[in-house]
């Protein structure tokens, strides 16, 4: 895994020359942060794949780009509301929106489209060039047409771009968003998989400037021949170690009068041989999460071979659920090393600057955390076990009947232990059947929701435990249909004190269909917001289907 990330680090270098859009002035990062971001893609969930992505992103943009981050979905469960701007544009913005990206909660609606208006007027849109960039996992949920707002912004807008990339979409569904970048001039992607991604990113990026070539070799005189190349840098993990020669990098910038990085003029991987112009530069040799940077002055008919010490180690962690088990492919992996982090999924291994490290593996809902001290070229490998519990969640109409094959069906693990005020904790939400849950030893409810019925299921989870959980819900399917109806509306059959039935739920149109437990129930046709209503009673079985006409 730390091979795909020193990949993607590398094609994403140059980030700021891509079509996406860095080169711009100002730049807004849209990310969905509905709840349907916890589904998993080849066993990690998308919002971290998304997080993983974004920070190696961010890394890569060059100091003086103003970028700003805007998220919707993250604060309010049900709200077309919840869009905000959580960071401004502005230069140097990268580890806020790390850190914002990396806390925040995914568990709304998708308003994309009245995000990326916000997000075209926050950046002033009508008055100066703008480029927005939205990251989503989904279509629009809010009644919102992206099509013809792709239209509008390129309109009215001064210089308007939307690249959209399509995370983890169908086709088909990405032609629905597609006309927001191509009404606009942007460009869509379509990445279906964490390498479809990578791939999709890679192929976006501008080849580096070149350097320079080489003066033509001088006609045979008397005096010895030039070298070929007047740089040739090498870099070592540790004092008086051997050079490293695969998997490191070479960053090279034009040096500005203040000392500090002007253009960038190349990137290499492996062993640098090349020739740079007479001036002054800087120059950073990295391996993975380390790095040493000196200030190189060429001078005209000189050569240079400095030394880069990277004054680091090599840390290679094994994860596991459990004692005894196989090493975990689904376990993520933050690295604290002295002056920074890094994150890394599955089997890992990472370059890090030497010094205490702060290991911490997280397997669903658990978490190891160990401290290891680590030398100068130094590697230290490690077996760190977690301590967790596997459970496959399915939702069933009945104890021993159909399984709910439903992707609307939605799970969530609470503690089964309430807090004083009587609510629970809550340690995992999924979607679908065969939900899947790494869970510590503990006691726990599964709260199970598909349309109006709703269960809860006490059960325990020991470390090495794999259970598969099964949730009778009671239920029925009622399919209603109201020809010509404004609403169709389900009440409780027995009414309350004041004659008032409770209401179970509410459509409008003129059909519905919902699962719901069994038992008897009244529906009601509503032909209008003011009344006309009409009603039917029915009964619910659990494991069959009813179908009803309200005339």
């Amino acid at each position: 895994m730390a091979g795909l990330i020193r990949s993607v680090a590398a094609a994403l270098l140059f980030l700021s020359m891509t079509s996406f859009g860095f080169a711009a002035n100002k730049v807004i990062i849209i990310l969905d942060a509905s709840g349907s971001m916890w589904a998993q893609i080849d066993g990690k969930p998308k919002l971290e794949i998304a997080r993983e992505s974004l920070r190696t992103v961010l890394q890569s943009v060059p100091a003086d780009d103003e970028i700003g981050f805007m998220a919707y979905g993250h604060r309010t469960k049900g709200s077309c509301d919840d869009i905000e701007l959580i960071v401004p544009p502005q230069a140097g913005s990268a580890s806020a929106i790390s850190s914002a990206a990396d806390s925040m909660k995914f568990l709304g609606k998708t308003p994309l489209t009245a995000a990326v208006k916000q997000a075209a007027e926050a950046l002033k849109y009508t008055e100066d060039k703008a480029t927005v960039v939205l990251i989503t996992d989904g279509l629009e949920t809010c009644g919102g047409d992206p099509c013809a707002l792709g239209k509008e912004l390129k309109q009215s807008g001064v210089d308007f771009t939307a690249d959209v990339v399509g995370f983890g979409l169908t086709a088909d569904e990405g032609k629905q968003i597609a006309c927001l970048a191509e009404n606009t001039g942007g460009k869509y992607i379509q990445a279906s998989d964490e390498k479809a991604l990578q791939e999709a990113l890679v192929e976006t990026v501008a080849a580096p400037i070149p350097a320079p070539a080489p003066e033509p070799a001088p006609a045979p005189a008397p005096e010895p021949a030039k070298p070929e190349f007047n740089f040739t840098p090498s870099v070592v993990m540790a004092e008086g170690g051997d050079p490293i020669t695969d998997g490191n990098a070479w960053e090279i910038y034009k040096a500005k009068s203040d000392g500090t990085r002007g253009d960038q003029v190349m990137t290499e991987y492996g062993v640098l041989k090349t020739n740079l112009e007479p001036g002054d530069y800087l120059v950073v040799g990295r391996d993975d999460e380390a790095r040493s940077e000196q200030k190189i002055k060429i001078e005209a008919g000189k050569t240079y071979s400095p030394l880069f010490t990277l004054n680091a180690g090599t840390l290679v962690i094994h994860p596991h659920a459990s004692q005894g088990s196989e090493i975990s492919g689904e376990a993520r992996i933050d690295f604290a090393y002295p002056g920074g982090s890094t994150t890394h999924y599955g089997d890992a291994r990472a370059t890090v600057p030497a010094g205490e490290q702060k290991v911490t593996v997280q397997i669903g809902a658990g978490t190891a955390t160990e401290t290891v001290q680590l030398a100068a070229g130094q590697a230290v490998e490690k077996d760190i076990v977690v301590g967790v519990g596997h459970a496959v969640l399915n939702a069933y109409y009945t104890a021993g009947g159909d399984k709910a094959d439903n992707s609307g069906i939605g799970f969530e693990v609470v503690k089964a232990k309430k807090k004083i005020d009587g609510s629970r904790e809550s340690v995992e939400h999924s979607y679908g059947p065969d939900s899947k849950f790494w869970l510590p030893p503990d006691d726990y409810v599964a709260l199970t929701t598909l349309d109006l019925a709703v269960v809860e299921q006490p059960f325990s989870i020991k470390a090495g435990d794999n259970q598969d959980i099964k949730v009778a819900l009671d239920a029925g399917v009622l399919a209603m249909s109201a020809p010509g109806a404004y609403s169709i509306e389900v009440l409780s059959s027995k009414k309350d004190i004041e004659g008032k039935r409770k209401s179970l739920g509410l459509t409008y149109g003129d059909s519905w269909q919902q699962a719901i437990p069994a038992g008897d129930y009244v529906v009601v046709r509503h032909m209008s917001a003011e009344g006309q209503e009409k009603e039917m009673p029915v009964t619910i079985k659990a494991g069959e289907r009813t179908e009803i006409i309200v005339q």
